[in-house]
C-alpha cells in the first residue's frame, strides 16, 4: 500500500467514527513512524507501507478510531514547548493549563522560592515551573504511585531538578510559598467528550460540583502551621465564583484569572 492510499483511507475510517481531527491524526501517526516531518510525507506519496510498519500503523487507527487519545496512542504529549512521557495512568496535558506557568512567572518571589505541585500526574506542571524558574526549589506529589513513576521519568528526561513524594494533597507536604494545584474538578454528573473516558477518572472528577479535593486542599493549608502566599488552581469557568469563596474561606484573596486559571493570595 501506498503512503497516499493509506492516509486517503485511514482517514476516511476515523471521519466514519466521529473523530473530527481525522487527517492531521493520520498525519502525526505517520510522521511518527517514518520520523520525517509533514512536509516529507506529503512529498512521497508513493512511498509504499508493508510488512510491520504497515501493521504497526494500522493498529494505531484501530485504537484513534475507537477514540483513546492520540497522546497515549503516541506515548507522549506537548506541554509548553516540551515532549512529556504520557501512559493511561496520567492526564493528558492541556493547553489551558499552560497558564499556571504564564501567571507562575509573573509573581513576587524571594530568591529561592519553594513552590509545591499538588497532584502533579505526569509531572509537567512541576517540571516546567522547575525549568523555567531555575532558582525555585520545586517538589510535586501525588497519591497514585504510578503517577509517581511516569513524573520521575519525565524529570530524568528532561533535566529537571524535582522531588517527588507520595501523599494525599498536603498531607505529607512541608511549609511553601506558592501551591500550583490542577485538581480533579469536573463535576461527577458532566458529560465529558469520548476520548476523556478512557483517561483515568480519579484524575478527572471532583465530587458532586467537581470542588471537593479543592476543598480539602484550603482545608490543610487552614489546620497546618504553615501558610503559602500563593495559591493558583485550575477550574472551569462556571466554578469560579464557588472556588473563590472557599479560597476566602481560608484567608486568600482572587487577585487575577487567565481563563482556567486562577491566582490567590494570602490575606
Amino acid at each position: 500500500m501506498l503512503v497516499n492510499e493509506w492516509l486517503k483511507a485511514s482517514e476516511s475510517k476515523l471521519k466514519a467514527e466521529g473523530i473530527s481531527t481525522a487527517r492531521l491524526d493520520c498525519l502525526v501517526i505517520l510522521e511518527d513512524q517514518f520520523q520525517k516531518d509533514r512536509a516529507w510525507l506529503l512529498s512521497h506519496p508513493d512511498e509504499i507501507l508493508q510488512g510491520s510498519v504497515l501493521e504497526s500503523l494500522n493498529t494505531k487507527i484501530v485504537q484513534r478510531a475507537k477514540h483513546i487519545p492520540l497522546a497515549y496512542i503516541r506515548g507522549h504529549a506537548e506541554f509548553y514547548g516540551r515532549e512529556f512521557i504520557v501512559t493511561t495512568h496520567t492526564l493528558v496535558p492541556r493547553p489551558e493549563t499552560e497558564a499556571i506557568i504564564e501567571l507562575l512567572k509573573t509573581l513576587d518571589l524571594p530568591a529561592q522560592p519553594r513552590i509545591l505541585d499538588v497532584g502533579t500526574g505526569s509531572g509537567c506542571i512541576a517540571i516546567t515551573a522547575a525549568l523555567e524558574l531555575p532558582n525555585a526549589q520545586v517538589s510535586a506529589c501525588d497519591i497514585d504511585p504510578e503517577c509517581l513513576n511516569i513524573a520521575q521519568q519525565n524529570t530524568a528526561k528532561l533535566g529537571a531538578h524535582v522531588t517527588f513524594f507520595e501523599s494525599n494533597l498536603l498531607q505529607l507536604a512541608g511549609a511553601q510559598d506558592v501551591l500550583l494545584a490542577n485538581l480533579p474538578y469536573v463535576p461527577d454528573n458532566f458529560q465529558i467528550n469520548t476520548a476523556a473516558t478512557h483517561e483515568p477518572r480519579h484524575a478527572l472528577f471532583g465530587g458532586p460540583d467537581g470542588l471537593d479535593l479543592y476543598r480539602k486542599m484550603f482545608e490543610q493549608i487552614v489546620a497546618s502551621d504553615w501558610k503559602p502566599r500563593y495559591v493558583l488552581t485550575e477550574s472551569l469557568p462556571p466554578q469560579h465564583e464557588v472556588l473563590a469563596t472557599i479560597a476566602k474561606a481560608a484567608s486568600f484573596h482572587l487577585q487575577k484569572t487567565d481563563d482556567f486559571i486562577q491566582l490567590f493570595e494570602r490575606a
